[in-house]
């Protein structure tokens, strides 16, 4: 089976460093198949490198040794990924559906780069479609006097089934600090409005409140403060002063999918990375 290297770099901008890149990859006889950069305002540079692995001169467990030296030079942050290793992932998911078939589906059509070993909710109600899918359910009840325990268990089936990756499609629930800290930048939740307008609960009927003729939907990397982590992809619809509540909540969760599917699948295909407060974001 043919794959390809991923190869993700953040540095301090320098000269010469596209071309350090190309060089080391050129020296092991390798075939950049795309490359993508960009240079923040803070002049940090980023890079997103994808090699052919067919006839490239370095084995998997050959490749950190070999580019190490690089990227001490540079002062470099990096990562590799292969297409043949898709991540895995965990959904998390309470009552509503929308977002959880949606991902499933995407899922089931080859759409998304993943092995999903389980999802965990904190109601059974979604056993049925999940377990067509032929995925294990996991049903989790969290009270306010066991959350610390629910969490616990829920790291525990997370790291008994090797997660990479956790997506929260729409777990209506704050998550713990050391949930968190266990996913840095691997936690992607979908939030029903346009950050940063609206954070919390309910936004929907705000919105009616408010009067607004846009709606929208944000999906991010989750941090201990609520709604506020690095956003990854936003998306709105137009609506008029004749929507009600409903007619928003059926809007915003069209969507919500095509938020949240969007920011995962640019995860699962390592095109993000985080800048700070913010994304960047290799289309």
């Amino acid at each position: 089976m043919g794959y390809n290297l991923r190869l993700l770099v953040s540095c301090p901008d320098r000269k010469g460093l596209i071309a350090a890149l190309s060089s080391f990859i050129a020296m092991h006889d390798g075939n950049i198949l795309s490359a993508d950069q960009y240079v923040s305002d803070g002049q940090t540079f980023f890079m997103r490198l994808e090699i052919k692995g067919e006839g490239f001169g370095l084995k998997r467990d050959e490749f950190d040794a070999a580019f190490a030296p690089l990227a001490r030079r540079h002062a470099m942050d990096w990562r590799t990924s292969y297409t043949d290793a898709p991540k895995r992932m965990a959904i998390l998911v309470s009552r509503y559906d929308h977002c959880l078939i949606d991902l499933l589906w995407r899922w089931d059509a080859g759409e998304l780069e993943a092995d999903i070993p389980l999802v965990v909710s904190n109601h059974p109600d979604l056993a049925p479609r999940v377990e067509a899918y032929g995925i294990p359910f996991h049903h989790l009840p969290v009270a306010k006097a066991t959350k610390a325990e629910q969490e616990a268990r829920v790291l525990d089936l997370l790291s008994e089934h090797g997660v990479d990756v956790v997506v929260l499609a729409r777990y209506m629930q704050i998550l713990g600090p050391g949930l968190v800290a266990a996913y840095p930048d691997r936690i992607v939740n979908i939030h029903h409005s346009f950050l940063p307008a609206f954070v919390g609960a309910d936004p929907y009927r705000r919105a009616h409140e408010r009067g607004v003729k846009t709606i929208g939907a944000t999906a991010h990397y989750v941090t201990e403060e609520m709604d506020a982590g690095p956003i990854i992809h936003q998306d709105v619809a137009h609506v008029t002063h004749r929507a009600t509540v409903e007619d928003l909540v059926r809007l915003g969760r069209e969507v919500e999918r095509r938020v949240l599917a969007r920011a995962v699948r640019w995860h699962l295909e390592d095109r993000i990375l985080v800048d700070g407060a913010r994304t960047v974001v290799f289309e």
